[in-house]
């Protein structure tokens, strides 16, 4: 059976499908997405993994994009660094892409969507370029990444969540750790 393939008898088949239950919270830069994940591991006790911050800390890029101010992430490397962290436990992740995750990766992929007028004053309060505000206003309203994340993951799988007061983030975050206590279960 399944747990002989493993050669573990202690794993079960729903532990084995459990393993791959990861959240994915994805979305435009400035769309809430890691005070979201902070804040649904807070709730659940999973741990969340900031993918940005991973590729900062492990050199994860094969360096920087001067134009628009951001590293340039080897997906490769990211790839391999994040497979050694998700195979730990079930965990919250976060990244403004998500076509380059293998699929199998992650029960839930959560796109966040905010209000061009709230995104803009918020990657303004954030410092950023003007043309990195433009850029990403712009991707916002072009729905860039939610039309990535609806071609790379089954429909069902795909949550397009509003992101635009405090009160979203406490609905968004009872929401998603709602879907985990259902198909994972906590810690």
């Amino acid at each position: 059976g399944i747990n002989a393939e493993y050669g573990n008898s202690s794993l079960s088949f729903t532990h084995l499908m459990a393993q791959h239950q990861h959240v994915l919270i994805t979305g435009t830069p400035g769309t809430g997405k890691t005070s979201l994940a902070e804040y649904v591991a807070s709730l659940t006790g999973l741990p969340h993994i900031n993918v940005s911050n991973e590729i900062k800390e492990h050199a994860l890029h094969d360096g920087r994009d001067e134009e628009f101010d951001c590293f340039i992430f080897n997906d490769d490397k990211v790839l391999d660094h994040l497979e050694d962290l998700l195979k730990v436990r079930t965990s919250i992740v976060d990244f403004h892409s998500c076509d380059f995750f293998p699929e199998r990766w992650f029960g839930l992929v959560v796109v966040l969507r905010t209000d061009n007028s709230i995104l803009f004053d918020r990657l303004e309060k954030r410092g950023y370029k003007k043309k990195k505000v433009s850029e990403n206003v712009t991707a916002e309203i072009m729905q860039v990444v939610l039309e990535e994340a609806r071609e790379s993951y089954k429909e069902e799988l795909v949550w397009e969540l509003e992101s635009n007061t405090v009160e979203d983030m406490e609905k968004n975050a009872e929401k998603i750790a709602q879907w985990i206590k259902q198909h994972v279960g906590f810690g």
